[in-house]
């Protein structure tokens, strides 16, 4: 009953494996939350040029923009928007390497992801409202 009462949550995803984004997306929707999926860094900005997402979920190699310019992109736009890197490359640093002070949250995972531990950081950075 609680589904009913909370608005759905839109996630955007950013990732270039198109088996990796399908299972990603598969969860997601389990777990009661919108999904739009980007082949690359470009098409997740254009995507949310149109409409502003509640939460990245991105990769950080991809092709046309990488996940780095993508943040800092998206974070020109609303600086308050909470980030979940996916990666099989993290950097030295992790967090602090992608954000600033004012900025919104940023959580990393280590691919393979672990979708429980994913979920569960979602659930903090986006709360259930009503």
């Amino acid at each position: 009953m609680s589904k009913v009462n909370r608005v759905t949550r839109r996630i955007l995803v950013a990732e270039d494996e198109a088996l990796a984004a399908m299972a990603i997306e598969e969860e997601l929707l389990g777990a009661g939350y919108e999904v739009e999926l980007a082949p690359d860094g470009q098409a997740a900005l254009d995507a949310a040029r149109v409409a502003l997402p509640d939460l990245l979920l991105t990769d950080l190699r991809m092709p046309r923009l990488d996940g780095v310019g993508l943040i800092r992109a998206l974070r020109a736009l609303a600086p308050e928007l909470p980030v979940v890197v996916m990666t099989g490359y993290a950097p030295l640093g992790s967090t602090e390497s992608f954000r600033r002070t004012g900025e919104g949250p940023v959580e990393v995972f280590a691919k393979p992801l672990d979708m429980d531990a994913v979920l569960a950081a979602l659930r903090r950075l986006l709360p259930a409202e009503g």
